[in-house]
């Protein structure tokens, strides 16, 4: 099969290489992510998401991972101009409901992006869990973009934070991107989830089917894999409402963004639907008023 042909040239580049592709990362990385690509088609294209995505999940006993694939019609260049500066990504991750603020700071060494995370309803960002994530481009070739986040510890004993962003071209003024959202817990952080999921979090579900009821309808993973599922899925559509409003006037790019996000989240109620449209956009207007004013 081709993709398995993609596969293995792309190990073999990494295999053969050794130091010579230790010099330039970006290149193997590139020809994995377009491996990647190759081997997704299929899910990219056929699946219930009615978009080019493909969603994965993991959980260990310490740690949590959700990765999702995406073709988006926006050239590279686009992608990778909008992407590279941490003050974009605060205008990126303010539309995640849980977002309260978002600021961005450089000095001569480092580029650390503080992130304030809390309820799903108005709060002041004091009484918000702060994660201070540095921030760095890990490589922004003509040819492979890949930005990392990382934090070391989170709220409620979680650690090891990390928002990462791949991407390529791959042709037709096309982006293949692919997102990690991870994230590590002790046994604190674990009986803190297990708890709101037992009560706030029942019922709540992710996007992997696991089987269906006797009714035919589906049945998804819910637990800390769910979790990890929606947190993912909506850091996505942040991006990608982000991406789609850039050749908007810039006065009117944010109540775009808005839009774009609830409408995109209202496409999976089972999995998204947290607040009204009211409700949503009122806070947000508010959040991101704070995030230019309060320093």
């Amino acid at each position: 099969m081709a993709w398995l042909t993609r596969l293995w040239l792309a190990g073999m580049v990494l295999f053969s290489a050794g130091a010579t592709l230790s010099a330039v990362p970006d290149t193997q990385s590139a020809a994995l992510l377009h491996a990647q690509y190759a081997s997704l088609d299929k899910r990219l294209h056929h699946n219930a998401f009615r978009r080019t995505l493909a969603l994965d999940s993991s959980e260990s006993a310490n740690d949590l991972e959700g990765d999702i694939y995406a073709l988006v019609e926006y050239p590279f260049s686009t992608v990778s101009a909008a992407l590279k500066a941490a003050e974009d990504w605060c205008d990126v991750l303010i539309l995640h409901l849980n977002t309260k603020y978002c600021h961005a700071t450089t000095d001569q060494t480092r580029t650390d992006l503080t992130l304030y995370i809390g309820k799903k309803t108005p709060q002041p960002f004091k009484d918000a869990y702060a994660i201070a994530f540095s921030y760095r481009v890990a490589a922004a070739t003509a040819n492979y973009l890949e930005i990392q986040l990382d934090a070391q510890e989170g709220p409620l004993g979680t650690r090891d934070y990390r928002i990462q962003l791949q991407a390529v071209p791959v042709g037709n003024d096309r982006t293949f991107l692919h997102l990690t959202y991870s994230y590590a817990y002790g046994m604190a952080g674990r009986l803190a989830m297990q708890t709101y999921l037992a009560t706030l979090g029942s019922g709540k579900v992710g996007f992997t089917q696991t089987g269906r009821q006797s009714s035919g309808q589906p049945e998804y993973i819910g637990g800390m894999r769910g979790l990890a599922e929606r947190n993912t899925m909506r850091y996505y559509l942040a991006i990608d409402a982000y991406l789609g409003t850039l050749a908007s006037p810039p006065p009117v790019q944010f109540q775009k963004r808005l839009h774009r996000w609830f409408n995109a989240t209202e496409q999976y109620p089972r999995q998204l639907r947290e607040v009204s449209r009211t409700a949503y956009m009122d806070m947000k207007r508010d959040e991101y008023l704070r995030q230019q004013t309060v320093q």
